[in-house]
């Protein structure tokens, strides 16, 4: 035996620098693949203008048209996690991809909004296939002590991804018309998923390396278990129960955030608007930023109180959200600027989330927990966004949906507290 992985948590010593190596060229795929994910999935907040002038929907609608969307990625993610325990990430990840892409033509193709829709809902359910299952996978090669600074990193591409969809979305509407941004951005997405295919693998084993040591929460082992009993022992677990409510909360303010920032900053003049477009970049860059800033805090801080960082995370956007409410969208300095913090601080508590998840029930369940806590995310984020379109709708401004977004993060910040590992 000996400690060269993390320092603290001996492995066998065929792990060597091999397995070091192993360890980061599994976390560099999951990266890059989940870079381009988001190109399928948050590009509808740059096309709702057209939208709402093409076919005639109100802010209501769009925000119906995004819960769709977050439904069906919300219930994906209750499947498709367990479906990642028992498949593994490869091919999850990999049909997860050449779906979407087709979903995303499918609805910049479709004249009926009765199909669109019913699409729309569908690429959720096909995006859903990656998150669980690439986190199980680093659960798989990266142990505890580190497991906050992976999982820092795999949301750093996460925010990145952002940061790409947005400029991506830019660039197409400033040229083409709305449809295209369902079509060219999403290209990319195929050459991540053939790339994870081809050069990921799931477990230590499948490498020939011994797989990692055992944690406190891996007993008993749950390979043996059966589907049904996986749900159970993860949902009757208590702390994991409050952490989902958290995370609910979370995605409300993170998805109105990413969903109705570049309507606020575009404005009704919004083919002109090209200033307002750049200033909305500055949030997906500071929920980057804030991911690995916050794993890291957690792994050397708060390694037994994640809950900690949550809650000073969350406090903060809520103040920063409201800020946000009553800056002019004209001053483009302050919108930037308190953009990049509020996504910073919002985005920030999803490396703590995240990292519970085996904490809380172990790594053989870890890709059933981080499905079941992603579609309870999902689930609270599309009730979010209905909410925020009739809140704009009744007070016909859109620096309404920051009083929502500061409530959720306040609520998300309370229910967090008990949880430990």
């Amino acid at each position: 035996m000996n400690m060269p992985v993390d320092g603290s948590t001996p492995v066998p010593a065929a792990c060597g620098r091999s397995f070091r190596a192993g360890q980061w060229r599994v976390l560099l795929l999951v990266m890059f693949c989940y870079l381009f994910f988001y190109t399928g999935r948050q590009n509808l907040g740059f096309a709702a203008r057209g939208m709402q002038e093409e076919l005639g929907l109100s802010a209501t609608a769009i925000g119906i048209f995004n819960a769709v969307l977050l439904l069906g990625y919300g219930l994906g993610q209750a499947v498709n996690g367990n479906l990642g325990d028992l498949y593994g990430a490869r091919r999850m990840v990999t049909i997860g991809a050449y779906l979407s892409f087709a979903l995303n033509w499918c609805v910049s193709l479709s004249r009926s909004l009765p199909l669109t829709v019913a699409c729309w809902g569908a690429n959720g359910y096909a995006q859903s296939t990656a998150w669980p299952a690439m986190s199980r996978m680093i659960a798989n090669w990266w142990p505890r002590q580190e497991r906050g600074k992976a999982i820092g990193l795999y949301l750093l591409a996460a925010g990145f991804s952002s940061s790409l969809t947005f400029l991506l979305c830019i660039l197409v509407i400033g040229a083409l018309d709305w449809r295209w941004i369902f079509r060219l951005p999403v290209t990319l997405l195929l050459v991540g998923g053939t790339v994870f295919l081809l050069f990921a693998r799931n477990r230590p084993e499948d490498e020939g390396f011994p797989p990692l040591p055992a944690e406190p929460a891996d007993e008993p082992l749950a390979g043996a278990e059966s589907s049904r009993e996986r749900y159970a022992r993860v949902l009757q677990n208590r702390p994991f129960q409050l952490a989902c409510l958290s995370i609910g909360c979370e995605s409300i303010a993170r998805y109105g955030l990413l969903n109705w920032v570049p309507v606020h900053f575009l404005g009704a003049n919004w083919r002109a608007n090209t200033a307002g477009l750049w200033v909305t970049m500055a949030l997906p860059l500071g929920m980057a930023v804030g991911a690995l800033t916050a794993g890291l805090l957690a792994d050397r801080w708060f390694p037994e109180r994640r809950s900690r960082v949550v809650l000073f995370f969350l406090a903060g956007a809520a103040l920063t959200s409201l800020l946000l409410a009553g800056v002019p969208t004209s001053n483009s300095i302050a919108g930037i600027c308190l953009l990049a913090v509020t996504g910073f601080l919002v985005y920030g508590p999803q490396s703590s989330y995240w990292a519970l998840c085996p904490e809380l029930v172990g790594r053989e369940r870890a890709g059933t927990a981080t499905g079941l806590m992603d579609a309870a995310a999902y689930g609270f984020a599309a009730l979010g966004q209905v909410a925020i379109g009739r809140v704009i709708d009744l007070s016909q401004s859109t620096a309404s949906a920051f009083a929502l977004i500061a409530g959720a993060c306040v609520v998300g910040a309370i229910t967090i507290l008990p949880v430990r590992k």
